[in-house]
Formats: C-alpha cells, sequence, structure tokens
C-alpha cells in the first residue's frame, strides 16, 4: 500500500507496530519518552487522549513531512486508573484488584500531519470481566514476565487471555489501538485502508 506521505508511529509498543502492520501501514517508529504520571483531575478518556498527544506532538519534533499516530491506553476500575506496574507486587495488586470484575480499557490515540500541525485525538472504549482468580493463578501469571509494559499488568493478545471471562467492544482496543476507530480518523487525513 502506498501513502502519499511516509507514516510514523510514536510508540515503542511492538503490539501497536503489528496491528498497524496487519491492516497495511509499515511505519517509521519515533521514540517520544513523556512523563506518563496521570495529570491534575483527568478522566480515564481524556488521560488517554491528553497522554497520546502529547507522545504525538513531541515526535512532531523529529518529523518535517508526514504523518504521526500516537497511542496511550489506560485501564479504569470504578475511579481507579491503572497504569503499567513498577514491580513484581504492584503487578500481582493490580490483577487481583480486577478479579471478578469489569473494567475499562481505553485507548487514545492522535494523528498529527507534519508540516501543517494539523491534528485530530479520539478514544475507544471497551469493556473487559476478568474471571474470579486465585492468589495462585494472579502470582503464576505475573511470573510468566508480560506484565510489566502493559497497563494494569495484563495482555490480552497473550497469556492474560486466560484472566479474561468477556469482553464488550473492540478486541484491539484491549490490545492497543482501536483499527477501526483509527482508520476513520485516518481517512480525514486521506490515508484510506481500504
Amino acid at each position: 500500500m502506498i501513502f502519499r506521505k511516509d507514516i510514523f508511529l510514536a510508540s515503542a509498543s511492538p503490539r501497536r507496530l503489528q496491528l498497524l502492520e496487519q491492516v497495511g501501514i509499515h511505519p517509521k517508529i519515533i521514540f517520544s519518552e513523556i512523563d506518563e504520571s496521570q495529570e491534575g483531575n483527568l478522566s480515564a478518556k481524556a488521560l488517554a487522549q491528553h497522554l497520546a498527544l502529547r507522545k504525538t506532538q513531541a515526535a512532531a519534533n523529529k518529523v518535517l513531512d508526514g504523518v504521526i499516530i500516537g497511542a496511550d491506553t489506560v485501564v479504569a476500575l470504578n475511579e481507579r486508573i491503572y497504569g503499567k506496574p513498577k514491580d513484581f507486587n504492584q503487578a500481582v495488586e493490580m490483577i487481583s484488584s480486577l478479579s471478578g470484575h469489569t473494567h475499562r480499557v481505553i485507548t487514545g490515540f492522535a494523528v498529527l500531519e507534519q508540516p501543517e500541525g494539523i491534528w485530530i485525538a479520539d478514544a475507544e472504549e471497551t469493556h473487559v470481566t476478568f474471571r474470579v482468580l486465585s492468589k495462585n493463578e494472579v502470582q503464576s501469571y505475573v511470573k510468566w514476565g508480560e506484565s510489566f509494559d502493559k497497563a494494569a499488568g495484563y495482555g490480552i493478545q497473550g497469556k492474560g487471555a486466560l484472566l479474561v471471562e468477556k469482553i464488550e467492544g473492540d478486541y484491539f482496543n484491549v490490545v492497543g489501538l482501536p483499527l477501526q476507530r483509527l482508520s476513520k480518523v485516518l481517512a480525514k487525513f486521506q490515508i484510506n485502508l481500504l
């Protein structure tokens, strides 16, 4: 697939890269380090969009001409927002607190075109229900090793699938990028995936 401009991904996530490649986009990767700590009193959706836009804007300093995609995923249970766990104990605590409950997975994303500086930010929300997990199951999962670069400490596309009883909404959003919603935004930049 040939696009009118180069496409850049402002993310180090191998899952986001794989999702884009799955739909025919082979972006150039730009690492955009930002402070992902929660800012102010933002809702989960606003925080996800805000962080995605910040990542995209940070990457824009390195792109003279092209379209940049940035994204950030947050998990929320009630009013608590879950980021990435810092260590084993925090990962165990996060997954234990999600056991038997339905939480929200929100991926915010932003698309920014250079040199025009035009951007659009949006977000998708999916509801994920964990089955009731034993203490041993939680610890076994965290020992598996896929907790530490993911919001709330689990990855649905890996062994974390065993934690999930059901999902309502976009599966790809839980993996890290809502492809259908993103494709609609990219079409506004004349990047048509179909």
